[in-house]
């Protein structure tokens, strides 16, 4: 189940839901071989899929980006930075194996993605040659026509494969897809019956349709689907393909501005659900696929801090709402016929400390993944026939991250596949069956594909200002003790409730093998407490998620883990704020930061109505032109607003010119005054007393995309930079491979 959310979703949903179709973990599992994308998920309307996207260039004639200009500071890291792009790519082939959800698993075929489009194989004959269901070169036609007669420069533009989703009786197939750089989003439709003896057209599309964000079908002849205006869905349409031809009426809009609305199906099948979320309150609506009738029925009207999200089972709705002690999730459960809350009854509550993280109902059980006390992923499985048998499976203790597979048409519904992943141990499969508890691991043993032994994950735990302990994951190689002398990068986010990305990227491992120490601080605003851990850090809150980052930096330095002239701190989106506040007020704690698409201006942000999440924010950082306290709150933390003639760590600063989310205005402007402050700092300093001035570089990359390029060429640059920012930084020696003995 995909607990989604309004604009910003990424930020705010619970968890990573379920990713759409694939193979699990059986004997006839998938591996696709494909790089692992890197995903920042930290803007809105991010992908819940950990799974590569596959793409097709095509050249536009473009004048010189009016962005090109105003990077500056990087041409010291060039070097290093062709070094690191080499090494970083014999990573990502290390690791072009590792098990994923991108396969879509329909009653006859299997269907997969490559370069050119998306390819289906029979089931039985699986030694014949692939299919082509879909050719991406017939979408980029009319890219293709753009005039390429002059010589300025090219940009490329890539179709990128977002979801697949298939047809009850797979007879239509519908894909969506989108445009990097311009992020302009599509669906097309394809019809995948064919005559006897005869293959199929893949230049054949039954139907496109424009700014399509979710979808789902509830007939092999009805689509439902939500459209994405700017960073609003607000309105759900119904797709009828007849023999005629199709029509498309209108079903649902959202009049709210700050709701965001998109269509799912509960894992069953048996029931099409209209989300409407903003970030105090939900509504769901719910049309019966068993009946004739799709008109769609309210479950609980919206009300003021009542967050749920509802799954199906026999004739019940199974409903995780954050009705429970402290106004934390619990499981529920009502008649589809009297949904509203009056007809909740209790089904399961967790035990104080222990957070809800997601849900699944697989068979007779409902599935929950849950943070223990101890910050551990944990599965506490309740039977929906006997709910007073609930039990607990535990993970291995370095699983962070878990992504469960939504099952395909011809799956069993009664055991639940997932991989678990931490940001140094590539996925590893799972497979839990719920009647009985048997877990079973797709490596045998449970170890993930490399040799987990030599990393070392500790859980910690630092006291803030107020006395609240902040949970630390660390990652490393060597015991603690023998950390002092070892670089650290520590990563943080803190805000809309989101828990902190703990997903596998090869990057990071590349960097504890060099002998890095990773630390993640899961400061409050974020969720890896529950909903009152987002809660104590909103609005008025914000500097309690400043405190408890500086409180985990000094954690970690009186473990012995580190220092500060070793320590680099790392961040996107809104976990710049934290950050830049920390380098406000303790700028000697750190030697270097990278941040992307970061929110730096939080004041100048809010307070402008022209954007498009600024109400929808007020919730999140308060109302600064209504409430002269937020105002004052805000101004006293803002990174922007408070910078000094101090002496600064080095910085990156990643930006993309067209991202709609972090205004580019923004990240210019502060760090115009950053400079300005550091040249004011070191010109009144005697050149005896002056340490070497620190170095502020900003990266400036054209394209829309908040959460980083999709590229893989591009996102290996973007990767490389930071390292050779990072080493320069901290001035480590780069690491040299080994060279070979000569016989």
């Amino acid at each position: 189940m995909t607990l989604m959310g309004p604009p910003g979703s990424c930020d705010i949903s619970i968890s990573t839901g379920p990713c759409p179709g694939g193979v699990g973990i059986s004997c006839a599992s998938v591996f696709v071989n494909i790089f692992p994308q890197r995903r920042r998920r930290l803007g809105p309307f991010c992908s819940t899929r950990r799974v590569p996207v596959h793409f097709i260039f095509v050249l536009l004639d473009t004048s010189l980006s009016s962005s090109d200009h105003l990077s500056s500071g990087l041409e010291r890291y060039k070097d290093l930075q062709k070094y690191f792009r080499r090494r970083l790519k014999d990573a990502y082939h290390r690791f072009s194996n590792i098990p994923d959800y991108s396969v879509v698993s329909g009653h006859h075929h299997l269907y997969f993605t490559e370069e050119d489009g998306i390819y289906r194989m029979d089931k039985k004959q699986s030694h014949l040659e692939p299919e082509q269901v879909l050719n991406l070169r017939q979408i980029s036609g009319e890219l293709e026509k753009t005039g390429l007669e002059n010589n300025k420069r090219k940009q490329r533009f890539q179709w990128t494969v977002q979801r697949i989703r298939l047809s009850p009786r797979e007879r239509h197939l519908a894909a969506s897809l989108k445009c990097t750089h311009t992020e302009e989003l599509r669906c097309v439709v394809v019809w995948l019956e064919r005559r006897r003896f005869l293959p199929l057209d893949p230049q054949h599309v039954t139907l496109t349709l424009e700014k399509v964000f979710s979808f789902e079908w509830a007939t092999d002849e009805v689509l439902f689907y939500t459209t994405l205006e700017g960073l609003r869905s607000s309105a759900v349409f119904r797709l009828d393909l007849t023999s005629s031809g199709s029509r498309i009426t209108s079903v649902f809009e959202e009049m709210q501005p700050d709701v965001f609305v998109e269509v799912a199906l509960t894992r069953d099948r048996q029931i099409l659900t209209i989300n409407c979320n903003s970030r105090t309150s939900s509504e769901v609506l719910l049309s019966d696929i068993a009946t004739s009738n799709l008109e769609p029925f309210v479950v609980q009207p919206r009300q003021l801090n009542l967050l749920y999200y509802v799954e199906h089972w026999r004739s019940r709705l199974i409903i995780l709402a954050n009705t429970g002690l402290g106004q934390e999730y619990q499981v529920v459960q009502a008649p589809v016929s009297e949904p509203s809350m009056d007809s909740w009854v209790s089904l399961f509550a967790p035990e104080p400390g222990t957070t809800i993280k997601d849900m699944d109902v697989v068979g007779d059980h409902c599935v929950l993944v849950a943070r223990t006390p101890v910050s551990e992923l944990a599965l506490i499985v309740v039977p929906l026939i006997h709910p007073k048998n609930t039990y607990i499976v535990q993970l291995p203790s370095w699983a962070c991250a878990i992504k469960t597979k939504k099952p395909g048409l011809a799956d069993q519904q009664n055991m639940l596949e997932f991989l678990i992943s931490s940001p140094v141990h590539p996925p590893v499969p799972y497979c839990l069956h719920p009647e009985n508890g048997l877990l079973l691991s797709g490596t045998g043993d449970g170890s993930s594909p490399e040799n987990q032994a030599d990393y070392i994950t500790t859980r910690l735990e630092a006291c803030s200002q107020d006395g609240t302990f902040v949970p630390v994951t660390l990652f490393h190689t060597v015991p603690v003790e023998h950390l002092r002398q070892a670089p650290l990068l520590v990563h943080v986010y803190g805000a809309y409730g989101r828990d902190l990305n703990m997903e596998f990227y090869p990057e990071k491992k590349v960097m504890l093998e060099q002998g890095w120490a990773l630390a993640y601080c899961h400061v409050r605003g974020g969720g890896e407490r529950g909903l009152s851990w987002h809660r104590q850090a909103c609005v008025g809150g914000k500097q309690r998620g400043v405190e408890d980052l500086q409180a985990c930096l000094h954690h970690l330095f009186s473990l012995g883990v580190s220092s500060p002239s070793l320590t680099a701190l790392t961040a996107c989106s809104a976990g710049a704020v934290p950050v830049g506040a920390l380098c406000n007020r303790h700028p000697l704690l750190m030697r270097a930061v990278t941040l992307q698409a970061p929110f730096l201006d939080v004041l100048g942000t809010i307070e402008d109505h022209s954007l498009p999440l600024t109400l929808e924010d007020r919730d999140e950082w308060g109302d600064p032109v209504g409430n002269p306290e937020h105002r004052h709150i805000i101004t006293s933390y803002c990174p922007l607003h408070n910078i000094t003639p101090q002496h600064y760590p080095s910085m990156l600063l990643t930006a993309y010119s067209g991202d709609n989310v972090v205004p580019l205005a923004g990240i210019l402007k502060y760090t115009e005054q950053l400079k300005k402050a550091v040249h004011t700092h070191f010109s009144m300093k005697p050149k005896s007393e002056c340490k070497p001035a620190p170095n502020i570089a900003l990266n400036i990359q054209p394209g829309a995309n908040h959460l980083g390029p999709e590229d893989f060429e591009l996102m290996l640059e973007e990767e490389a930079l930071e390292l050779a920012f990072l080493y320069m930084e901290l001035g480590l020696d780069p690491p040299r491979p080994q060279r070979k003995r000569r016989r």
